[in-house]
Parts: structure tokens; sequence; C-alpha cells
């Protein structure tokens, strides 16, 4: 039998598999390197290659996928577990209130802060502020999309909820709200309040960092 004494830590760490570890000590044990590396079942060089930028970097697919040329395939993985694992949360969450519009921030940070295309989103709540739905409502152009007040609200009525929480990024990953943000968000408030649905906050997203029109007290 070889004699490993000697051997550092690191030396022994690359003998064992990502799949190894794993099975050894569970999921959790796991870089984010050698999480990537299992999904698109790659080498773990390159697998740190794809993450050296920050996961939130690494989860705007079509960045990573034009940058590192990745396969149609290996997208949809990363795509398809993004998505289940924020299906996920919000099953898991569904049950607790929402005591502060910002807890959702982070979360949403992480999946649209480093959007190339303006995205518009709200979280539907019940009258006990539980999430019912997240939604997706529109994706624009490189600088700008055409926002409906009445469409979200809308949408609002059909999920029977009776507050909600609007998300949208800039592409520039500035967060600092424009004054077209902010005579948005009074318009959409003025509307909720004569249709009874209370607007809680406008999140808007930038890189790896938000703004609460609340919290500026823009509302």
């Amino acid at each position: 039998m070889p004699d490993t004494s000697s051997e550092s830590p690191d030396t022994l760490a690359v003998a064992e598999t990502a799949l190894d570890r794993l099975l050894r000590a569970g999921v959790e044990s796991l870089s984010d390197a050698e999480l990537v590396s299992l999904l698109l079942d790659s080498k773990i060089e390159k697998a740190r290659m794809l993450v050296r930028d920050g996961l939130p970097a690494f989860a705007r697919t079509e960045w990573t996928a034009r940058r590192h040329r990745m396969r149609p395939k290996q997208s949809a993985r990363i795509l398809a577990s993004l998505e289940l694992g924020r299906r996920l949360t919000i099953s898991e969450n569904r049950s607790d209130p929402v005591r502060d519009p910002v807890m959702l921030a982070r979360s949403l940070v992480a999946r649209y802060g480093h959007h190339v295309q303006e995205r518009v989103g709200a979280v539907f709540l019940d009258a006990k502020s539980r999430i019912i739905r997240e939604r997706e409502i529109y994706v624009g152009t490189l600088n700008s999309t055409t926002v409906s007040t009445r469409d979200i609200l809308r949408l609002a009525l059909d999920e029977h909820a009776a507050g909600i929480i609007v998300f949208h990024n800039h592409p520039s990953g500035d967060p600092n709200p424009s004054a077209d943000d902010l005579l948005f968000t009074k318009r959409l408030v003025e509307a909720g309040n004569l249709l009874g649905v209370d607007v809680l906050d406008h999140l808007i997203l930038g890189m790896n960092r938000y703004v609460s029109l609340k919290g500026i007290k823009a509302m």
C-alpha cells in the first residue's frame, strides 16, 4: 500500500471526484464548481472557469453560453435546474408570510440582476401576505420595456391577490430609479388603491444590489 501520509490535503482532494464527495459527505459539502461539474457532466477545471465570476454571473445563462460556447443542452440543464430550485423555494416558503418585501430581493437579484434585457415581474400575495405566485410579465429591449399598470393589476385580480410586490431589473447594473420608474410606481399604487390591491413595494434590481422604492419613500 502506498504511503500517503506525506501527501497534502489538496492532493488527496484532487483524487476524490465530486460524485465521490457527494456520496460520502452529502451535497452540502460540494463547492460551487463541483456542483456545476456534476450538473454539466464536465471536468472540474472547466466548472471552475464557469463560476470564477461568481454564481450570479453564471446564472445569467445567455452570458455564460456566449462566453464559454456552451452546448444548447448544457444551457438547458442550467435553466432547468435554476427553475426547479426557484419553484421548490416558492413551494417551501408559500405558507410563510412575507413580512418585509426586501426578503425577496436577494433571490430576485441573483436571478434577474445580470440580464441584458429589462424584465418586469410581480409577486402576488394573499390577504395574509403569503405568496400565491411569482410571475415574469414583460421582457423588453436592451434599454427599455413597455409596461402597462392595467395589465399588472389585471393579473393581480386574476390571482385574487390582496397585495403585490413589483420588480424589474436595470440592464446597466445600476438600480437607482429613473424618473420613469418613480412615475410608473406612483401610477401603479394609485390604480391599485382604486381596485383594492395593495402595492407593497417596487424593487429595482441591479448588479448584485437593489433599491426598494418603498425604502426611499417613493411610494
